[in-house]
């Protein structure tokens, strides 16, 4: 297994990787909407967040030469599930056709409206 840290995602705020790649495939942990410097949330709202997250899980792809159509699984937490329409369509416009399968599950989250995972190639 191969541990991953990306300088231009938010630091880890737990005992956790930002990324782990196991054999053909690339895990990464939950990111929420946090400026990678300042370690603020960006973004009003769920759409405003959600760009934010995907810019996050972007910088941990590119570790491995990896971007967004390589993505095979998102798991989505919303604070809200009365969100989802907005979510969607923010999330429709930033990742590429044809999508990878998805989870969307509410979940508290203290201080953000959403949180993203991915499972990508490696």
């Amino acid at each position: 297994m191969e541990h991953l840290t990306a300088a231009g995602a938010p630091e880890a705020r737990g005992a956790y990787s930002h990324g782990v790649v196991a054999g053909e495939l690339l895990f990464t942990a939950g990111m929420g909407p946090l400026d990678p410097v300042t370690g603020e949330v960006i973004g009003s709202t769920v759409a405003e967040q959600t760009a934010r997250v995907i810019a996050n899980l972007t910088e941990i792809l590119r570790l491995r030469g990896r971007g967004l159509q390589d993505v095979v699984k998102a798991t989505v937490h919303l604070a809200d599930l009365g969100t989802f329409a907005e979510f969607d369509a923010a999330y429709r416009q930033l990742m590429p056709q044809p999508y990878p399968v998805r989870t969307t599950v509410g979940s508290t989250l203290p201080g953000i409206l959403v949180e993203i995972d991915f499972v990508a190639l490696a």
